[in-house]
Parts: structure tokens; sequence; C-alpha cells
């Protein structure tokens, strides 16, 4: 055996989790909302009781994530303090408490010949998530799977291995005293690559995949799945600042948008200015002031000489650090024009007194979340109410934006009748 060859088979693996899931999922699916809630809220509890027990095992993950060398947007990303698990913990019960979408009647219609036709929500079954750095998704993800009424497998990476495994452990003890089964929740017991792959072929095994994470694990998900994927590549997000646009405003909103968060999909990574604005000079030295490089393209160089020279390749960059391209651009087709070529369809916003303006971007722009004077950075389920996210989603099937309980289910007809039959 080569020494590069996994000790497991992970087909086996990812079978044997997908046959406790299914079970799993037939119970879920079928519990009352309040079960699943008082589940939830136990979880919660369990969570913020293991608060030392996840600190430590993240400080375990954030030393070894600084002798690999990864970046400090990642290690943010990676980092959790006592705040941050209460947040999580916060989050898990504020999805116990959102309205239960299974079961919920979508539309009802009557034939002509009697027969009464509803669409009602119900679980996708088993869903598979696959996911980088941030440690919160554990429970996240799995609370929303739980509330959706779907059985989860959970593939962390290696990066948070240990706060992946004290979150779950903490997570899965609420939902046994409970009453629930364990198996609803599973955490791949291995950061192994291979278990990726296991899953993104699992066949009958999986019936949904979400990858969160960067650029690669995301084109690998979609390139190798058999399975049905929902996710997003990139969150090259802009902020359009109109001529109309109150510079007061447009300052506080494009600082908080780039340099809130930089790790985060969310960020705006290139700023497109008017070019009837006249504070554009502004905007560029207070997001120098705020510890971003800035690079600009000659027009923007033209009005601030310290703006280094944007490259081509900055326009489609997804940077996740305190950098960002700004570009001069002729009025809101320009913007519209610059986001339809470099946008990736996940977020973007315009800053505008001018509502018919904002009203041309937002039928405009091509992307799941759009804003009108708000900051990039409410591209977050919490903050769309959702309680939490499974991820952002930017194709045009099944979900778009924050993908929350009603994105993890489907539908199904149910059809009412007196005796009609088809002759």
């Amino acid at each position: 055996m080569a020494d590069n060859a996994p000790i497991f088979d992970p087909v086996s693996l990812i079978a044997e989790m997908g046959i406790r899931a299914r079970r799993a999922a037939r119970t879920v699916a079928a519990l009352p909302s309040a079960t699943k809630a008082r589940a939830l809220d136990a979880a919660a509890d369990r969570l913020r009781g293991a608060t030392a027990e996840i600190l430590a095992a993240n400080a375990l993950d954030m030393a070894h994530g600084r002798e690999i060398g990864l970046s400090e947007a990642m290690l943010d990303r990676l980092m959790l303090d006592a705040g941050r698990i209460d947040s999580m913990a916060a989050g898990v019960a504020a999805i116990a408490g959102l309205r239960d979408p299974v079961g919920a009647l979508i539309d009802e219609s009557r034939r002509p010949n009697g027969l009464v036709l509803r669409r009602v929500r119900v679980p996708i079954g088993v869903i598979g998530i696959i996911y980088e750095s941030r440690p919160n998704v554990t429970a996240d993800a799995a609370a929303l799977c739980v509330k959706a009424g779907n059985a989860v497998i959970l593939r962390g990476g290696s990066e948070a291995a240990h706060s992946n495994r004290a979150i779950h452990t903490a997570f899965v003890a609420g939902l046994a005293e409970a009453g629930l089964p364990v198996d609803i929740a599973q955490l791949v017991p291995t950061t192994d690559r291979a278990a990726v792959g296991a899953m993104l072929t699992a066949e009958g095994v999986i019936d949904l995949v979400v990858p969160r994470g960067g650029k690669s694990l995301v084109a690998r998900v979609q390139a190798e799945a058999r399975v049905p994927v929902l996710a997003h590549l990139d969150g090259i997000n802009h902020v359009f600042v109109h001529a109309a646009a109150d510079p007061a405003m447009a300052e506080k909103i494009v600082v908080d948008a780039k340099m809130r968060r930089t790790g985060i999909c969310g960020a705006m990574e290139t700023l497109l200015i008017d070019r009837d604005y006249s504070g554009a000079a502004r905007l560029t030295a207070a997001l120098a002031a705020a510890g971003c490089e800035v690079r600009g393209d000659p027009a923007v160089r033209a009005l601030d000489a310290s703006v280094a020279a944007a490259e081509a390749a900055d326009w489609d960059t997804e940077y996740l650090d305190a950098i960002v391209s700004v570009a001069i651009v002729d009025g809101v087709d320009g913007a519209m024009a610059h986001i339809a070529t470099h946008g990736s369809h996940h977020t973007d916003a315009i800053v505008t007194a001018d509502e018919s303006v904002a009203d041309r971007f937002i039928a405009g722009v091509d992307s799941a979340i759009v804003l009108w004077n708000a900051s990039t950075q409410f591209a977050d389920g919490g903050e769309f109410g959702l309680g939490a996210e499974i991820g952002i989603a930017t194709g045009r099937l099944h979900a778009r934006g924050p993908v929350a309980l009603e994105g993890l289910t489907t539908y199904k007809w149910v059809v009412r009748g007196t005796g009609q039959v088809r002759g």
C-alpha cells in the first residue's frame, strides 16, 4: 500500500453513515415541531455548557493553523471565543423558535373534476455538508437540518478538526437528552480527502451536498459530484456609489462592507464609483485609513495618488483580506455592466438617494442578494431573520441567497379525491 493511500474504505464508511442517517431521517421527518424545538434548545444549552472544552479544542486548531501559515482572514474564520460560542448557541436556540417549514401548505387548487391538489413542504432527506475553517458551521448546519426534518452528515476541514469534534459532541448530547437519535447529526470521523470523494458519489445515500469553503473546494465538489449540489464559487461583491449618494452614508457603508470582517463571503471586494460623484477620494482615503490596501484604475489613481495600480485580475478576485479594487464607472449603466462582467451573482449594493436609480439597479443586477443603502456584510442568514444559514446559493434553481429552513425542504403533491377515476 502506498504511503498516501487511505487506511480506511471511504465508500464503506459513508455508506454505513448514510444507512444510519436514512433511518434517523425517517424519525426526524415525522417529529412534531415542539419536539424538534426542545431538542435544539437542549443542544444550545449543551453548547454553552461546553464552552471551556470547545475553547480548549479551538486553541489546538489555532496553534496548528499558525504553524501551517493560515492567513489572518482564515484564522479569523477559525477562531472561537466565549462570545462567538454564545452566539453559536443563540443561533441554535433561534432556529428552535422559527416556524417549522415541514408540512407547510405552498398552494392549493381544485380541478373541474373535483380533485383537490395541494403542494406541501417535506424534508429533503439526508444532507451532506462539506466545509472548511468555520467551526460554527457544525452547529448551524446541524440545527437547520434537524429543524427542517433532515438528517445531516458533516465533514469539516482538517484545520478545525478539534473544534468541530467538540461542538458536535455537545450538540448531539443535547439531541440525546431530548430523546432524539444522535444519528440525525453525524460528523465524519476523518479529515482524509477521500471521504469527500465518497460523499460526492454517494448516490442514493446523500440527497443533497452543500459545500462551504474556498474556491478550490467548491470547484472540486461541482466537478465530481454525482448528487445534487447547492453552492456558490466566489463572493465577488460590489458596492456602487451613485452620484446622488449621501457622502457620509457612502463612506460608512463602504468601510463597513469591506473592513467589518474581510474574510467572509459577504465582504465587498470591488468598489464602483460614479464618475459624477464628487467624493471618490474621500472613499479611498477612508478605506486606507481603516487599514485597507486600495488598488484602482487610472481614473481612481488620478484622484488619489496613493492608490496602487489595479491589474486585470483584480476585478475577478475574491480577496477575503484587507484589499479592495476600485473603479470609476459611467453611472448606473456602467456599474451594472461591470457587475455583469466581473460579478459572481452573490451580493451587490447601491448607495444613492435616488429611488428610481436604485430601482434600476435592483432590477438589472442578477445577484442572489441586492441591497440599497446597506452594507454587503448583511449577506447572512442570521441577519435575514433565518436564524442561521446552510450557505449562500448563487444558482438559479431551488434556492438563492441565504439558504435556511425553507431551502432545506422540497415539496410533494397531495391529491384528495371523492372516488374520481380517469377512464
